[in-house]
């Protein structure tokens, strides 16, 4: 089973998340959220600590993307650190009837994908 931290921008897309709860509690899924965005991240001195140990559990990061992804400071941090610990990692366009952006320190060949059942599994399975 892969293990997944879910990145998304808290203040406007915990709904998404919660979509991403339910796909992983599906009778054939074939991951498990270890982890999650924390609120107020750039607030709280001690944050980048807490989400960097929770990206280092994870198999594969899940950045879950929509119309603010691109300001949203948290997400930000997270890609960075994703990157630092040199994890795997996909973008999910969150809202198909929205033009979703990619957090600003995304690779240039980082591609957002669409959000479709059959599409998440695989893109798990090539991890």
């Amino acid at each position: 089973m892969t293990r997944v931290f879910v990145s998304f921008d808290y203040d406007h897309d915990r709904d998404l998340y919660g979509n991403l709860v339910g796909q992983a509690r599906q009778q054939d899924s074939p991951f498990t959220i270890t982890d999650q965005s924390l609120p107020n991240a750039v607030h709280n001195g001690d944050w980048k600590r807490q989400v960097r140990t929770r990206i280092r559990r994870a198999d594969v990061v899940v950045f879950i993307c929509s119309a603010n992804t691109h300001s949203a400071k948290g997400v930000e941090a997270e890609m960075s650190l994703t990157h630092e610990e040199g994890k795997s990692y996909f973008l999910l366009a969150g809202r198909s009837r929205q033009t979703c952006s990619k957090p600003r320190n995304a690779r240039s060949t980082d591609a957002m994908e669409p959000w479709t059942w059959p599409n998440l599994k695989r893109l798990l399975h090539r991890r």
